[in-house]
């Protein structure tokens, strides 16, 4: 059997790196030819320092439907603070919205594209009159840019046979990534890990990470989905809900956001 060029070439290299010893010039070259994957921060915004700009766009009352509680999307201390009252209204009159998008940097923004893997952490404080409905209520969302387009992810409060929980929804196809009981996390601070490989078809992947007072309460993930559906993907966090619940948990609430950071896989 012939052996090719490109086979014998790569067993010397091979031999070769595998003899170096540590330390060697001949080491360092093979270990910086091949580095391993790792996260690179590439948005790391506070409330004090960035304020609103942290964001690419903000939706706040874009109805004008409440002036009088403008603005409903806020700094406060180290937090944003997203405020929704019961006379808020969306620019569809069944539903509600308050909410940022996107990961803003100077005058420019992040593009989330094909073939990228990102990561987002952050901090959430979810009051207990911040309820799980029986019909929509996001706290967070991927979705691609524009009117009028679908989600690609949501995470949800979500009542399930009378029970409250938070849900993380692969939105394309209806398929439930991870659920856990909402109650833990009511009047506390939750950390979130979010992780998204951006893929069309079965190319795609997400992991879901929620913790509260160090314990881990969801770690799922799963693979050989689709996370794109055109032009760019880019995160929204706030609180979108319909006005169709039907268990009586809609109320004036709100919700505090801090140390949103964004890396990328390289």
């Amino acid at each position: 059997m012939n052996t090719s060029r490109r086979t014998v070439l790569g067993a010397a290299l091979g031999g070769a790196a595998a003899a170096a010893l540590p330390g060697s010039a001949l080491a360092a070259s093979a270990g910086a030819a091949a580095p391993a994957a790792s996260w690179q921060l590439r948005w790391s915004p506070t409330a004090g320092g960035d304020g609103m700009r942290a964001w690419e766009t903000v939706e706040d009352d874009r109805a004008d439907s409440h002036t009088a509680g403008q603005p409903h999307i806020r700094t406060e201390g180290a937090n944003w603070r997203f405020n929704m009252h019961m006379v808020d209204r969306d620019t569809s009159t069944d539903r509600q919205r308050q909410e940022v998008t996107g990961c803003r940097k100077g005058d420019s923004y992040l593009r989330w594209l094909p073939g990228q893997t990102w990561r987002l952490t952050y901090k959430m404080f979810l009051p207990s009159s911040l309820k799980a409905t029986t019909s929509f209520t996001h706290i967070m969302q991927m979705k691609q840019p524009g009117q009028g387009s679908s989600p690609i992810v949501v995470q949800s409060l979500r009542r399930v046979d009378g029970v409250q929980t938070i849900e993380l929804q692969l939105f394309t196809s209806g398929l439930v990534i991870g659920r856990t009981a909402l109650a833990p996390l009511h009047d506390a601070w939750t950390d979130v890990d979010f992780q998204m490989k951006i893929g069309n078809g079965s190319s795609g992947s997400i992991r879901w990470i929620l913790k509260s007072g160090g314990t881990t309460l969801v770690d799922t993930s799963r693979t050989g989905i689709d996370t794109f559906l055109a032009d760019r993907v880019r995160p929204k966090w706030g609180i979108y809900r319909s006005l169709g619940d039907s268990s009586g948990s809609l109320q004036d609430c709100h919700m505090l956001l801090t140390d949103p950071r964004a890396y990328q896989l390289a």
